[in-house]
């Protein structure tokens, strides 16, 4: 009967602990072999690891662990295999997938099991790690599963090695070319430094003089800094990114880029000024007049957080109609033959959206217009046409797509709505549908060249008169463009295009658009 009891005593003792097992040698020799077969050149290998036993009996170690008694050396390094052998696992349970993101909720609201204790993997970094032992080069062997991240290593972290391996993977990371982007005076950091600054110091110098204690050639502390875009893309043996961190690899030019289509950053400012001089002339010889159109549209934006920002969009506009030959470039002189006009025609809010987390490069802006100005259209004959007399919404879908380490593709649909709230014509309003598409190839950081084709169907429908026609009509245009990138922070942009609708190709017309383009981000 005595030995009945002790045996019930045993077994209630045994579950009421789930078994625990201690932490030794066998569990980091173990971990140390699995990463051996798994990982290549900073990548896991999921596709092998699918109903992996050794990873089973990793997780299961790992959840059942006894970590009383243990010393802060053992403990450290068990909890960074934890965290890299649990995202893995993770990964793994719901592989194939591209990202770990399209699981919203893999780091704060799934819950992992370690040490007999329910946590998310966001709790196991931060309490049982970053607060508890106030060390910033954890950031540099917790690796979350994405290309983004530092590289995870072939091999386990262990006690006795612990504080040689931290040392040596923060100052592989920190003196990475793709990790820590320098050129010339302008350095591209890892949102992790963003992120986590108050580890790093709590300012962006300090963040610097951090960096520099591990660096062989030490960042200028006059440098201008800017965040590149993380790449959640999954650290898979199947991947391939711009960003992937690799003594070895040349610094990809792309990974500067300034993304347009991306919404800016929380606390952030964006300017840009971009000038527009459109010119059209007839080719019948009974038509020799030349129309040319200088617009300035100058936008303002400002992140009132990292996925939504608001602002304001204006429009200043000069016109003249002369007769040939003239130049293009006669918008803006004054005097002579023929008929001028110029002012702002109008100014409203803009507010440009990323509606998809994952999306860092799709994003939505929409621009209401007032118009300002009387008789814009120069309805009375007076004055030449200048913009239409009613208001205008305009919204844009953007998205980008970075193409290896030099190309990238730019998509545009718009929906640009005019003349609204103006019936004096009888018909409604102008709507027209955009689609642009843009081919870009980067060779170096600063440097971008790019080809551009847009069309775009018009129509404006009557409202009362059935025996008006409906107005159709339709734009085309092709061109050839280039951006230099000063600073990350300002940059300037040149565009030539080829212009042509219906109106021009039935009058035997030609038209050509001269851009200018200024970006100042503060």
């Amino acid at each position: 009967m005595k030995h009945i009891l002790f045996s019930i005593i045993a077994l209630w003792l045994a579950a009421s602990t789930g078994f625990s097992q201690s932490i030794d040698d066998n569990f980091f020799n173990e971990a140390d072999q699995f990463l051996k077969t798994s990982v290549k050149d900073g990548r896991v290998n999921y596709a092998a690891l699918q109903n992996s036993s050794d990873l089973a009996s990793l997780i299961d170690q790992i959840v059942n662990a006894d970590v009383s008694g243990l010393d802060n050396e053992t403990l450290k390094a068990f909890y960074i295999n934890a965290y890299n052998l649990h995202v893995i696992n993770k990964v793994t349970d719901v592989y194939p997938i591209k990202s770990i993101l399209k699981n919203p909720g893999f780091f704060k609201s799934d819950e992992v099991e370690v040490a007999n204790t329910i946590m998310t993997l966001n709790s196991l970094e931060k309490d049982k790690l970053l607060s508890a032992y106030d060390d910033p080069r954890f950031h540099f062997v917790l690796v979350c599963g994405a290309l983004g991240c530092p590289p995870i290593t072939d091999f386990a972290y262990t006690p006795s090695k612990l504080e040689d391996q931290l040392d040596v993977q923060t100052r592989a990371a920190l003196n990475d070319p793709n990790f820590i982007k320098v050129e010339d005076k302008n350095v591209g950091l890892s949102q992790i430094f963003k992120w986590y600054m108050a580890e790093f110091g709590k300012s962006q110098p300090a963040v610097i003089t951090y960096i520099n204690q591990y660096r062989e050639t030490p960042i200028d502390t006059g440098s201008k800094v800017d965040y590149y875009n993380y790449d959640w893309s999954l650290n898979d043996t199947s991947q391939t990114s711009a960003n992937t961190l690799s003594p070895n690899k040349s610094q990809s030019s792309n990974a500067f880029r300034y993304v347009v289509s991306s919404t800016i950053a929380k606390g952030s400012a964006e300017l840009k000024l971009f000038n527009n001089l459109y010119s059209q002339q007839t080719g019948q010889p009974e038509l020799t007049d030349r129309s040319s159109f200088y617009t300035a549209t100058f936008t303002g934006l400002y992140g009132l957080t990292d996925r939504i920002n608001v602002g304001v969009h204006g429009r200043y506009r000069k016109v003249r109609n002369n007769p040939l030959p003239s130049s293009p470039f006669s918008a803006f002189g004054s005097g002579g033959e023929g008929s001028a006009r110029s002012g702002l025609t109008g100014l409203g809010p803009m507010v440009r959206i990323a509606p998809v987390k994952q999306w860092s490069n799709f994003s939505i802006q929409s621009s209401f217009i007032f118009a300002i100005g009387d008789d814009l259209q120069g309805s009375s004959g007076t004055q030449p046409f200048i913009e239409w007399d009613g208001h205008i919404w305009w919204t844009q879908i953007f998205n980008d797509f970075s193409i290896g380490d030099k190309f990238s593709l730019f998509t545009e649909l718009d929906l640009f709505i005019e003349d609204i709230g103006n019936e004096d014509d009888g018909r409604t309003n102008r709507v027209s549908t955009p689609v642009t598409l843009i081919f870009s190839y980067i060779p170096t950081p600063k440097i971008t060249l790019y080809t551009l084709a847009s069309y775009s169907p018009l129509w404006r429908p009557t409202i009362s008169t059935p025996t008006q026609e409906t107005e159709i009509d339709y734009f085309r245009q092709y061109g050839l463009g280039g951006k230099y990138q000063f600073t990350p922070k300002f940059e300037i942009e040149l565009l030539y295009t080829d212009f042509s609708n219906k109106f021009l190709n039935g009058i035997d017309g030609q038209a050509e658009t001269i851009n200018l383009g200024l970006r100042v981000n503060i």
